[in-house]
């Protein structure tokens, strides 16, 4: 079943598809509903595409020496001195 509708495009637009769909032989309407089709089979495809995970660094290592994760303190402490020292640069 074929229904009327309205759009609202710009006059630039709107001319640029008429001349499109006039050198394609095609009326406007079959213009805008393959372009309709186009855009809604991009969207299936990535909806059903392979999952995209995030990348994850490779980095290997771990805490600095010296460094007690536990001692809550000491790393307030650090984290302090770090920023004092930073600090210093715009005095």
């Amino acid at each position: 079943m074929r229904k009327r509708t309205a759009i609202r495009l710009s006059e630039d637009l709107l001319n640029l598809a008429r001349r499109k769909a006039a050198a394609e032989s095609r009326t406007l309407t079959a213009l805008i509903a393959d372009g309709l089709r186009l855009v809604s089979a991009e969207n299936r495809k990535v909806a059903k595409g392979e999952r995209v995970m995030p990348p994850v660094s490779t980095a290997t290592g771990g805490s600095m020496p010296d460094v007690d994760l536990t001692d809550f303190s000491a790393l307030e402490e650090m984290d302090d001195l770090e920023y004092a020292e930073r600090m210093k640069h715009f005095i």
